[in-house]
């Protein structure tokens, strides 16, 4: 366990060692226990995150504002529009005034080529820290939040078969920051991890590599397939979700046409049935129903996407204890 955490930056939880994602999984347990017993715990009284959206959030912005209020503090919401970016304001400027006015900047940019730089510009001149909440790379507080629901639905991870499976998926092109964050950061965990694909819907190699060396250091596995059913094959955790081609292809109009070829890369009770009997569905929400995912399987016996999404508010609640508390 390691607790010297105030002041740093999430960013991906590629760069926290186990010892603090542990930490921060400990924390949110303790959180979640007292959230459930009605107790107090104004851990962060008086201090305030800003929270930068460029785009729409449901569980995110919620989970993140609905953390800090319980934790005694405060959260402005801001978008583009309520600020100076919209008339070009730098990264520069924008961190080191927000700095001056409160103890974090939470971030959320999902933009292709942008995302990562941006918050990482910001990060280079904050001095109080800086919590990704989503960019184009890493989503790293949905992917602590699937762990934690993972382990209290199976308690030891080692040896455990979870398959990432690309799905059908018309409402938008999905970023590539889930399944990222996730083959990094169950490969850490002793996991076996299957990424089921078409072949026009690749992760980044740099990132995959990243994940592999993550494997070989800590006794998972990591496997690709271009075959969904193959990919659900004795899986104790499926996570069938969207994202989109952007490692393959940079043309719109090309990502679509390769998007309309699979149609039947979904999530049905057919495909669960290839799973282990106790398999589990996971899913970061929201999911394109009918199109990901059948009805059935969503609402059905094996679904713990309500409990997953739970998880978003203690998670994020540990991570601010941690980087916004902590020891002075």
């Amino acid at each position: 366990m390691q607790t010297l955490m105030r002041g740093k930056d999430l960013i991906t939880l590629q760069e926290w060692s186990k010892g603090e994602i542990d930490t921060a999984l400990e924390t949110s347990k303790h959180l979640k226990l007292l959230f459930a017993n009605g107790r107090p715990h104004r851990w962060l009284r008086d201090k305030t995150a800003f929270m930068m959206f460029f785009e729409q959030s449901t569980r995110t912005r919620n989970s993140m504002e609905a953390g800090i209020t319980q934790l005694g503090g405060h959260a402005h919401d801001l978008t583009p529009d309520k600020m100076q970016l919209s008339h070009g304001e730098s990264a520069k400027d924008t961190a080191m005034v927000l700095s001056r006015f409160g103890h974090a900047i939470a971030i959320r940019n999902c933009f292709y080529g942008i995302g990562n730089a941006y918050l990482r510009e910001v990060a280079r001149w904050a001095s109080i820290p800086i919590i990704n909440l989503q960019d184009d790379l890493y989503h790293p507080l949905q992917a602590l939040a699937d762990l934690m629901t993972m382990q209290e639905t199976f308690g030891a991870l080692d040896g455990l078969n979870v398959t990432i499976s690309w799905a059908y998926a018309t409402s938008h092109a999905k970023p590539l920051s889930v399944p990222l964050s996730q083959i990094l950061l169950f490969t850490r965990y002793g996991m076996n991890v299957t990424v089921a694909a078409p072949k026009e819907f690749p992760l980044l190699p740099d990132l995959v590599r990243t994940a592999e060396a993550n494997a070989g250091e800590n006794g998972g596995t990591l496997r690709f397939v271009d075959d969904m059913d193959t990919g659900f094959e004795k899986a104790h955790v499926v996570i069938p979700k969207n994202w989109g081609g952007f490692a393959f292809t940079g043309d719109a109009s090309e990502m679509a046409a390769n998007l309309a070829k699979y149609p039947d890369w979904i999530c049905n009770e057919r495909r669960m049935a290839l799973a282990d009997p106790h398999a589990v569905y996971m899913h970061a929400l929201p999911a394109d129903r009918g199109k990901e995912v059948t009805d059935p399987v969503i609402d059905g016996p094996q679904s713990i996407i309500y409990d997953e999404a739970e998880n978003r508010l203690h998670t994020v609640k540990g991570v601010m204890a941690l980087t916004m508390g902590g020891r002075p």
